[in-house]
């Protein structure tokens, strides 16, 4: 049908596709690509409680069967673990899990693949959110010119990463007017 489901929509589909592979041994990759698609769909539908416990019960499960923590679905079940901790204000336990994630993406792929900037983006906003300025600036700082070559300067993401740079820049308590005077020329650029 080539079409994005929202909301309760893809919270109906996601339990409509678990219950038909729940019966199939863990094992089984259909089976937890449901349960991937009920978590997915849990958050969707702001059911984020009901999510964490799909997306711990997945990360139990790769661990039981022996899934290595730099493995494409294991960092990928992180990742979504970690997402549904921050929409649950749970901010600590996302930053942890998300540098567990960014440092898996470099040591698999390197600073420059799509998954490490993307991982990269969020890892930044959690730091932000925590106030964690320098960690931030100094993370974004390394991702920005990645983000460049591989997705060039229009990119979403590279234009994420630099207005996550300008937010880390100005919202610093030990902000200097020439991180100010840096945030609104990296905010002009990225603007245009």
């Amino acid at each position: 049908c080539e079409q994005e489901y929202h909301g309760v929509v893809r919270c109906a589909l996601g339990w409509a596709c678990w219950k038909t592979y729940v019966g199939r041994p863990e094992t089984d990759q259909l089976r937890g690509m449901a349960m991937n698609v009920l978590g997915c769909g849990l958050c969707e539908a702001g059911l984020h409680e009901d999510a964490l416990s799909v997306r711990e019960a997945e990360l139990a499960m790769l661990r039981r069967l022996g899934a290595s923590e730099f493995g494409f679905s294991y960092l990928r079940t992180q990742s979504n673990l970690a997402n549904t901790y921050y929409a649950l204000g749970r901010s600590v336990d996302a930053l942890r899990v998300r540098r567990d994630v960014y440092s898996g993406f470099v040591r698999i792929f390197g600073k420059e693949h799509r998954a490490t900037i993307t991982t990269a983006i969020c890892y930044a906003l959690t730091l932000i959110d925590l106030q964690r300025f320098a960690e931030a600036k100094a993370l974004v700082r390394k991702m920005i010119p990645a983000a460049r070559r591989v997705h060039g300067d229009d990119h979403e993401n590279t234009l994420r990463l630099r207005w996550n740079y300008a937010e880390a820049l100005v919202s610093a308590d030990n902000a200097t007017v020439d991180d100010l005077h840096e945030a609104v020329t990296t905010l002009e650029e990225t603007a245009r």
